[in-house]
């Protein structure tokens, strides 16, 4: 038998990228059989079986020849049910019941059923941004062609069946381009900031941390609105742009539960359980799969009963708060996974959450306090620009049929989205971002600012850090304001909102 050999381009996934991956289909002459190689997982090693059945009940010939598979390069871990569909283009071609002339401008994803149907893949649109770089036109299962066409430019081909594709590669019946692209405009979201009652210092805290991105600590006994208040965080955060929605759906592409097309445009709002792994946070496995801290990407992520969570776990954040990423190494390789999220955490006062109770509920002894609180490390607490106590709303202000005594999401949205846009042109970052000489040309104190801020950082025994985090917040507050410079009271408010962390040492 003479030697034949197909060539078809795929895509792998590792982390948020796509690498190309070229599938060589080799028939020979000798005894039937077939072989992958180029570290197939188990997945991938069963893919024979489906091809196998795929083409038969195609009405395609499977070829009594000893067949090889190489899925190039050698040195990447393939996963997955991806490949199916490239390797039973491959045999066909090979074998030449089919044409090889399209297929140098196409690259190929799907798995296949048993009967030749075309079932979604997970981490289409990291392949659909990586094909629209590389100019090809990208065939993908019908269920996944909205996702792929959030890469706009690229030209997606929807296959339910993979006759479909056999007809368009021999020119019998030429797929169509999918029509899609993203919404013109994301759902609006159900809960409005209005909704809140009372708590308006708490509220105003919201507001600065959305303006500037910086994290807030909720403390204050249960009941009194730390959750629905974190709840309210997305809802006053300025709008996604193209490329950070496009990242945002990067990620949630490549997770668990897939991207929803419905959530294009919509900041992620996390919210893990206190008995969440380290792993499930920050991302993990053989193939890295993305954690809450990269599901909450552009988003917010929410620490509910923060000292509850297990030490280790919450020391993990440490790093990505400051750097905006997390690389998860590996044996064979590692990946970047995106982590620039806003945290946003809860906590009770004290083990039974009523410390300091009018109505005298509370009996934690001092030592209990003091356990309870140290399960959340200085080094975390310091990298927590805001530290807000929230106590009980007024009674009056629950009453059922009480107008709303703040201001709506969209109005509050309206001031941050103000606020971003004077970062912005300031220096092209938000304030939370600022570093070093960025943070010395923007936030310029006078002399008897200096002064209050230094004896405040002397009477409150705080960090370095913690100094810059102020002079941040603080920048922001006069960006909130509209003023070119930051004044006393924009630094007091700012300095304020650094005394709980030493309370809570």
């Amino acid at each position: 038998m003479a030697l034949q050999l197909a060539v078809v381009y795929s895509r792998a996934r590792v982390g948020v990228d796509a690498p190309l991956v070229t599938v060589e289909v080799h028939l020979s002459g000798g005894l039937p059989g077939l072989s992958i190689v180029g570290l197939p997982e188990t997945a991938v090693k069963e893919a024979k079986d489906r091809v196998r059945s795929a083409l038969l009940n195609a009405h395609y010939e499977f070829p009594q020849a000893r067949i090889t598979f190489n899925l190039a390069p050698a040195d990447l871990p393939k996963e997955g049910g991806r490949f199916d569909l490239p390797m039973a283009v491959g045999v066909l071609v090979a074998s030449g019941q089919i044409p090889a002339r399209m297929l140098p401008d196409l690259e190929l994803i799907g798995e296949l059923a048993l009967g030749g149907e075309l079932r979604s893949v997970r981490g289409v649109l990291p392949a659909a941004l990586a094909a629209r770089i590389a100019g090809r036109a990208l065939v993908v299962p019908a269920d996944n062609a909205a996702e792929a066409s959030l890469a706009q430019g690229l030209t997606v081909l929807p296959v339910h069946h993979l006759l479909e594709l056999c007809a368009h590669l021999s020119g019998a019946t030429p797929l169509s381009p999918y029509v899609g692209g993203p919404p013109n405009q994301p759902a609006p979201l159900a809960e409005d900031l209005s909704e809140v009652r009372g708590q308006h210092h708490a509220r105003r805290a919201l507001e600065v941390a959305a303006a500037g991105g910086h994290s807030l600590l909720l403390i204050g006994p249960p009941g009194t609105g730390k959750t629905m208040l974190a709840s309210r965080l997305s809802g006053i955060l300025p709008a996604l742009t193209e490329d950070e929605a496009l990242a945002v759906a990067t990620v949630a592409s490549i997770s668990e539960a897939g991207f929803n097309i419905a959530n294009w445009g919509h900041r992620p709002f996390r919210s893990p359980h206190h008995t969440a792994s380290g792993v499930a946070l920050v991302g993990g496995g053989a193939n890295p799969r993305p954690g809450e801290i990269s599901l909450a990407h552009h988003g917010v992520l929410f620490l509910d009963e923060l000292p509850e969570f297990d030490r280790r776990v919450l020391e993990v954040l440490r790093q990505p708060l400051e750097s905006g990423c997390i690389t998860i190494s590996r044996a064979a390789h590692q990946a970047d996974l995106p982590a620039r999220f806003q945290l946003v955490a809860a906590m009770n006062p004290c083990p039974c959450g009523y410390l300091g109770d009018s109505h005298g509920r509370c009996h934690c002894t001092p030592d209990a306090v003091a356990r309870y609180r140290a399960r959340v490390s200085g080094p975390l607490l310091d990298r927590i620009d805001l530290h807000v106590e929230v106590g009980p709303p007024p009674r009056d202000a629950l009453r059922i049929g009480t107008p709303s005594d703040g201001d709506t999401s969209a109005t509050v949205r309206g001031r941050v989205e103000a606020a971003r846009i004077r970062m912005m042109e300031r220096g092209g970052h938000i304030n939370a971002e600022l570093r070093g000489q960025q943070l010395e040309r923007v936030a310029h104190l006078a002399e008897v600012d200096h002064n209050l801020l230094e004896n405040a950082v002397e009477r409150l025994g705080l960090s370095a850090r913690a100094y810059h985090r102020i002079l941040r917040v603080a920048r922001t507050i006069a960006d909130l304001a509209g003023s070119t410079d930051i004044t006393t009271a924009h630094l007091a408010e700012a300095i304020n909102y650094r005394r709980l962390d030493r309370k809570m040492g």
